[in-house]
């Protein structure tokens, strides 16, 4: 067990202690959704907004110089956290969404004359079974702009990537392969090093949806050796409307635009423009200033407690979740249901004792109306993962630093009174 002073740690974060109506504490299992945050997120970010802010890169006087530097000093703190060989590799964007989107509009742009970022029929573009639709959706652009193919690799059983056809499905037609560093449903952590090293014999791209692992483990982009991830502040303790796209200079370099706009040129004609050096070039408009400064607060909080830390006290809680869960008759978990290679979120269907369904929204309505238990219900942007367990919608908690076991207790206590609800 980490040595994690959860106690301590709740009280930075106040909606912990809110009462919900009726005298309901919060008991909030939906991080894997969106965080909360921290005090010292939240005064970092008023901070600025009342005393520093300003539009960044324009403005020749002092507030101008002062913002800038906290969005620049921001950039530096992300590039540090993931272990990026240049700050110049780390471009903000407003979510995951907008990292991916940005990689995929590089492939078979017509103003992209690189090779690698070639994409015509007969071309294969490789996903997976247990994406997010943000990892899924871009490519499908991708494919139905250029005639490309779309393939993915399929789920076991065990909720783990199937990789007895891998030779076959990673081939010297693919051009990227992109999946999840962490599934946002199954918790599962998926195997790197095996889809990394066939990509490397094909001479495709490789792609990490990390959303779901930067916020909970130590992430280096040297150690993972793939050429892109992509992650989000708002599951990381930090703001909505900020995320990261981490590249390799040498393929950023070689991407088009994503956006055109102001900041993002370096000289503009009439007829023609030239672009900004990185990470400049894909940063059009005014940027997210506050929330990038929140991010740089948010990685600040989670290097201070220490990424090992919260990865060894949420391995602690996944644990006694799992066990207490799979005590329930009826409660059936989706995904891996040992601690190997897992994270901290947990999905389930429930039954009553006499076998009937009970939907997840109904689940999710009783858990917060009588307990105050925030959870996610759904198919949690991960709908052909639900059609391939033949389920429509699954409850989901997840775990993160400022949870406990008395928590889980609550739901397991309030699972059992959903059960006796609908009997």
């Amino acid at each position: 067990m980490s040595g994690l002073d959860v106690e301590r740690i709740r009280k930075d974060f106040p909606v912990l202690s809110r009462e919900l109506p009726g005298g309901r504490p919060l008991i909030y299992l939906d991080s894997g959704n969106s965080s909360q945050k921290p005090v010292q997120v939240i005064e970092a970010m008023r901070e600025h907004l009342t005393m520093h802010y300003s539009n960044v890169g324009r403005a020749h006087h002092a507030l101008g110089a002062e913002s800038t530097e906290a969005y620049e000093d921001a950039r530096d703190k992300v590039a540090a956290f993931v272990g990026a060989p240049s700050r110049d590799e780390v471009i903000f964007t407003k979510n995951a969404s907008e990292a991916i989107n940005l990689v995929a509009y590089a492939f078979g742009n017509p103003l992209n004359t690189d090779e690698r970022f070639r994409l015509a029929p007969g071309d294969e573009i490789v996903i997976t079974e247990m994406e997010h639709h943000s990892n899924i959706v871009p490519w499908q652009f991708a494919a139905q702009r250029s005639g490309a193919t779309l393939r993915w690799f399929g789920v076991t059983d065990e909720g783990r990537l199937d990789l007895s056809n891998l030779d076959e499905l990673v081939n010297e037609r693919t051009k990227i392969v992109a999946f999840a560093h962490q599934s946002n449903v199954l918790g599962t952590v998926n195997s790197i090093s095996p889809i990394l090293a066939r990509a490397r014999q094909v001479g495709a791209l490789v792609l990490l949806d990390s959303s779901q692992a930067v916020p909970h483990k130590k992430v280096d982009v040297a150690e993972l050796g793939v050429d892109f991830i992509a992650f989000t502040g708002h599951k990381m303790v930090g703001p909505s409307g900020i995320g990261v796209l981490w590249g390799k200079s040498e393929l950023l370099n070689a991407m088009p635009p994503f956006l055109g706009g102001g900041e993002m040129i370096e000289a503009v004609w009439m007829d023609h423009s030239t672009y900004a050096p990185l990470p400049h070039k894909f940063e059009a408009g005014t940027p997210p200033i506050v929330e990038a400064v929140g991010l740089g607060a948010a990685v600040d909080y989670l290097s201070e407690i220490g990424m090992p830390e919260i990865k060894a006290w949420e391995q602690h809680l996944t644990g006694y979740a799992l066990e207490a869960l799979q005590e329930i008759s009826g409660l059936q978990v989706i995904g891996p249901r040992t601690l190997v290679a897992r994270g901290g979120t947990v999905s389930f269907t429930l039954k009553t004792s006499g076998g009937m369904d009970i939907h997840p929204h109904d689940v999710g309505q009783v858990l917060d109306d009588v307990f105050g238990i925030a959870v996610r219900v759904g198919h949690h942007c991960a709908r052909p993962l639900h059609l391939r367990f033949g389920i429509p919608a699954t409850t989901r908690a997840s775990l993160y630093l400022y949870n406990t076991t008395d928590e889980i207790d609550a739901l397991v206590r309030g699972l059992r009174h959903v059960q006796k609800v609908f009997e």
